[in-house]
């Protein structure tokens, strides 16, 4: 009995979550990076988001091993590091 407890306590549930309109199975919890390649999101010039619900800020998610604890149906968005508008040439 003690076995499967542990079997089970090792085993990671699958939530569904978006990038934009695409719908992306994931293992539950995850890490930064691993939600970085799920995505498809390059790193070196995007930065990926959470979608909060809340007043507060989207949650910024590191591109690292942090663990990240998902919900079913959590979104998510990239956003270009840095903005560039350009020359304003007067």
């Amino acid at each position: 009995m003690t076995s499967q407890i542990e079997n089970n306590a090792n085993q990671h549930e699958t939530v569904s979550i978006h990038f934009g309109k695409v719908k992306k199975d994931s293992p539950n919890p995850t890490t930064g990076q691993s939600l970085y390649i799920l995505g498809g999101i390059d790193s070196n010039t995007w930065d990926l988001f959470r979608e909060l619900h809340d007043k507060g800020d989207d949650e910024l998610i590191p591109n690292d091993t942090t663990i990240i604890q998902l919900k079913n149906g959590d979104h998510f968005y990239s956003s270009q590091k840095q903005l560039n508008p350009g020359s304003l040439g007067y």
